[in-house]
Order: structure tokens, then C-alpha cells, then sequence
């Protein structure tokens, strides 16, 4: 029988276009169920797929800095995501909730 041979997926390879990350940030937060540092980890996920050291060039932050606050393991602040979310590209909006 042969042995089935797998590799770690990294989602930050299949992050191409800003349209990918856009549907992959909107589906991490409707999962995320208020956990602040998962967001965190996916806008990481992001981060390394465009270039960790481009966005924290463009996000005006260290590259240390910006590894740190997107590992998921803290949740890092509110000026810290917008920065992100731009240097990314991208626009946060907002929409009524239902219920």
C-alpha cells in the first residue's frame, strides 16, 4: 500500500487579487464569532501572501511590529487593522445587521 504523502496547506498562496483577500476577510469574519485575534491571523494570512515587508512599509509599521500584531496570538489595535486593511488595499464598510 502506498504511503499518502501530504503538504501544509498555506492558504497566503491562494491570495492573488485584492478580490480573493476581500471574499477571504469577509469569511473569516462572519467565522470569527467576535474573536479579535483571528482577524488578526487572517489579515496575517493576507499580509504574508502581498509581502510582509511591503505592508508594513505601507502600513507605515515595522516589519517586526506587524508580524507580532498579526500572529493571532494577541489582538492587536483598532489603528493597527486600519493601517493594515489599507496597506492591503482594501476597504472596511459596514452593513445592517439582521435580526
Amino acid at each position: 500500500m502506498a504511503k499518502t504523502v501530504t503538504t501544509r496547506y498555506d492558504v497566503a498562496e491562494h491570495l492573488r487579487t485584492p478580490e480573493e483577500m476581500a471574499a477571504y476577510l469577509e469569511a473569516c469574519l462572519e467565522e470569527a464569532n467576535g474573536d479579535a485575534a483571528f482577524i488578526a491571523k487572517a489579515l496575517g494570512d493576507m499580509a504574508r501572501a502581498k509581502g510582509m515587508s511591503q505592508v508594513a512599509r505601507d502600513a507605515g509599521l515595522s516589519r517586526e511590529s506587524l508580524y507580532k500584531a498579526l500572529s493571532g496570538e494577541r489582538s492587536p489595535g483598532f489603528d493597527t487593522i486600519l493601517k493594515v486593511i489599507g496597506a492591503l488595499g482594501l476597504k472596511l464598510h459596514a452593513e445592517a445587521g439582521h435580526g
